[in-house]
């Protein structure tokens, strides 16, 4: 079974959930959730290679389903960064969106 091909780290996919979950909209912070999710999924399966041709079938198959779904939820969070503004490099919330966060914060 192949592993799986991964662009964000695991630290990173943290960092946007971290700071997401605190801002009205956290909805990078859905994706970025499923696809922890996924990974999950994905490691899970790897642990069941032992199991039975047929039952390796299985898990291969979940495996392979997992690795797509993770592939464009990647592409969709690397989308829905791109178009709020998010720096690439630090995955660090645009200033506008830290500004609404920071707001909702001082007024809780």
């Amino acid at each position: 079974m192949a592993e799986l091909s991964t662009r964000y780290s695991a630290e990173q996919i943290r960092k946007i959930k971290d700071q997401g979950m605190v801002y009205v909209c956290a909805c990078p912070a859905q994706v970025a959730d499923q696809l922890s999710k996924l990974r999950q999924l994905h490691a899970y399966q790897q642990q069941c290679l032992t199991s039975t041709a047929s039952e390796r079938a299985v898990h291969e198959r979940i495996a392979e389903a997992t690795a797509e779904a993770h592939a464009i939820l990647e592409q969709c969070l690397s989308d829905v960064l791109a178009l709020e503004g998010w720096d690439p490099q630090t995955l660090e919330m645009p200033p506008g969106l830290r500004q609404r966060r920071d707001q909702l914060l001082d007024q809780a």
